[in-house]
């Protein structure tokens, strides 16, 4: 498959952890910031195949981990309210709330649908139009032009049964929350492809030169992470610190500007709660005021719903790249993908459930295995 197969070369993948390796002559700590490359990572072995000089960081890109309790608890409000079709995206069924989630609200008659697009809520919208519809409008900056479509259509058919329950966060202020905290040991980036590709690279360019920082735009694929691996690692050997695209068959320098004007749009920049982190300033979205009629959590009357975090679970440690999941007392014996203490170990972009899944269990990868692996096929 275009796009895919060549990205998966075993022999492409070799000769760039050999350059790697050659280039590398201290030790370097990269943060990940896409669940779906800390999925990546882990499936094919890639943090075991680098050299001991090169650390890969989970980082908080998983928009399902990072969505604040409070949030899933007033989601779990709206959708046991008679009257509601509450419609989300699979994995966030199974992400715990203060006592429940949404599989458990569904067990009990409410009326939870998993759909596939933002789309499909507003078509039932339609079809319902005594009921009303909620879709559960969560993610970082990929997830909005589709969300912010929606509401815009719905606006335009004269839909009044159809809102947003929101919870949209930005890349780039959370980037700046990672490099001002006080144990920060990141040293360069791979930056989330997908993001770029809708919003661009303008905003990184100040980052990288603020914080002294290589941020690479790297794809998904193995011979994508690697060569996003390959390019910061040379910055940084360097001394510079720069934005490099090696995603350009999926970023542009701009961007994608319809979908930029959509989302600026709907949407303003708001203050956001981040699970297991806290507060980011101007690191989210919500509706303007000419969409607010959309606004879930306003038309439902649950802006008041506040908790706190459970103590026993570190995802909040995980999420900002402070541990690794096995350094978790809970992972694996209390926490684990059936009964989960947090939304890391139940997304399909988690930490935690990337580890559990390719069965990372121990906290520390022997050098006898890290020599071993060198031999296998790094993208089997």
């Amino acid at each position: 498959m275009k796009y895919i197969d060549e990205f998966n070369d075993p022999d492409l993948a070799r000769r760039l952890l050999d350059e790697i390796r050659s280039t590398a002559t201290r030790p370097w700590a990269l943060m990940e910031v896409c669940g779906g490359q800390t999925h990546s990572i882990i499936r094919h072995g890639i943090d075991q195949l680098l050299p001991e000089q090169v650390e890969l960081i989970h980082g908080p890109g998983c928009p399902v981990c990072v969505t604040p309790l409070e949030v899933i608890d007033k989601a779990l409000e709206i959708a046991s309210r008679p009257g509601v079709i509450f419609c989300s995206f699979g994995d966030m069924l199974r992400v715990p709330g203060t006592d429940r989630d949404l599989f458990r609200v569904k067990g009990e008659g409410g009326d939870v649908r998993v759909v596939y697009s933002p789309l499909d809520a507003l078509e039932l919208a339609r079809r319902h139009p005594d009921r009303e519809v909620v879709f559960f409008a969560i993610g970082f900056e990929t997830t909005a032009p589709a969300n912010a479509m929606a509401v815009h259509q719905a606006r335009r058919l004269g839909l009044t049964n159809f809102s947003l329950l929101v919870s949209h966060v930005r890349v780039p202020p959370a980037v700046e929350a990672i490099m001002t905290a006080p144990a920060c040991r990141v040293q360069g980036f791979l930056a989330a492809g997908h993001v770029c590709s809708v919003m661009g690279m303008a905003e990184y360019p100040e980052l990288a030169e603020r914080f002294r920082v290589p941020m690479v735009v790297t794809g998904f694929e193995p011979l994508d992470i690697l060569e996003g691996i390959r390019l910061a690692v040379r910055q940084l050997e360097r001394g510079e610190h720069r934005v490099e695209n090696a995603y350009p068959r999926a970023v542009r320098e701009e961007g994608n500007p319809a979908a930029v004007r959509m989302i600026e749009e709907v949407f303003e920049v708001t203050d956001r709660n981040w699970r297991g982190i806290g507060p980011i300033p101007l690191s989210g979205w919500r509706l303007t005021d000419a969409f607010r009629s959309y606004d879930a959590e306003h038309r439902f009357d649950v802006t008041g719903i506040r908790t706190e975090e459970p103590a026993e679970c570190r995802s909040g440690e995980v999420l900002q790249g402070l541990i690794k999941p096995t350094e978790c007392e809970a992972f694996g014996t209390t926490c684990t993908p059936r009964n989960p203490l947090g939304a890391t170990m139940v997304s399909s972009e988690g930490a935690c459930a990337a580890y559990y899944l390719y069965r990372r269990m121990n906290a520390a990868t022997p050098q006898a295995e890290r020599a071993e692996r060198e031999e296998m096929n790094p993208v089997a």
